[in-house]
């Protein structure tokens, strides 16, 4: 399984989900590859933000991701590719659009929530202080669990 996490600019939200679900894919011992991308390139090259990065740690986790940009072969490498929020799938669906053999299906992480008014993973980066990320980490902490769980299951 491969999976790429995707938000507008890849410093808060995507490269905290890929942080959470890598810890959870090798604490299951599971054989994916985890990734998160930017749909924008302000933050290429860049770590995630630094609120980001400390409630990762308040939580035991940590990252070492540098911010990219998604590309198109992105759209044939992975499974599964997960925006944060509408706008992000409007983008990515558009992104996906002319690609040749796109095998990537592309989702909307907060489904995996499974409450039907709380399927957005609010872009925490505007807010003053730590807790819209600590908000952030706990919906992305859930979807990742409620994932893996379907995924896991005999078919």
């Amino acid at each position: 399984m491969r999976i790429l996490f995707v938000c507008i600019g890849n410093s808060c939200r995507s490269p905290m989900a890929e942080a959470v679900m890598r810890d959870m894919v090798l604490r299951e011992n599971l054989d994916w590859t985890v990734d998160s991308a930017a749909l924008a390139d302000w933050n290429v090259g860049r770590q995630p933000e630094p609120r980001c990065l400390a409630v990762l740690h308040e939580n035991g986790l940590h990252s070492e991701h540098v911010g990219r940009q998604i590309g198109e072969s992105d759209f044939r490498q992975f499974d599964y590719i997960f925006g944060m929020d509408e706008s992000n799938m409007r983008d990515l669906l558009a992104l996906a659009a002319p690609v040749a053999n796109c095998t990537a299906r592309i989702e909307l992480l907060g489904n995996y929530r499974m409450k039907e008014l709380d399927k957005i993973i609010f872009d925490p980066y505007f807010e003053s202080g730590i807790h819209g990320f600590r908000r952030c980490y706990d919906q992305i902490v859930i979807c990742c669990r409620n994932f893996i769980q379907q995924k896991l299951q005999p078919q």
